[in-house]
């Protein structure tokens, strides 16, 4: 069992090209004080920005693994991330009624690569 849980019903692909990132999203609504988890990456590649409701509550370099299966989709943070994510060593992001979340999987699998696994 996950040490956070968020279910979405929202998910989101954004390519910036003025900022020079891709960012996806999961959150639980549409107002801006509603759970949300998000990651960021450079266009050109490199370290994937992982969010978790507040910029206060991220980190570069900070996912051990992601594993999408029945429940959703399971991330788990490396050793010793865990101050930074309010003591949480993983996050359960429940995706039965989130809507666009097959684009959003699709782009985060390719953006995590090595790191995705499929449970």
């Amino acid at each position: 069992m996950a040490d956070i849980g968020l279910k979405a019903a929202y998910a989101s692909v954004v390519e910036d090209t003025d900022e020079g990132f891709l960012f996806i999203g999961f959150a639980e609504g549409e107002d801006a004080d509603e759970a949300y988890v998000l990651f960021r990456q450079p266009l050109a590649g490199g370290p994937v920005w992982f969010e978790l409701g507040d910029e206060a509550f991220g980190a570069e370099d900070a996912l051990a693994s992601a594993a999408q299966g029945p429940q959703g989709l399971t991330i788990t943070l490396r050793p010793g991330m865990a101050p930074r994510f309010g003591q949480a060593g993983s996050v359960q992001i429940g995706l039965e009624s989130c809507e666009d979340k097959d684009e959003a999987l699709h782009a985060l699998r390719q953006m995590l690569g090595p790191i995705w696994q499929e449970g």
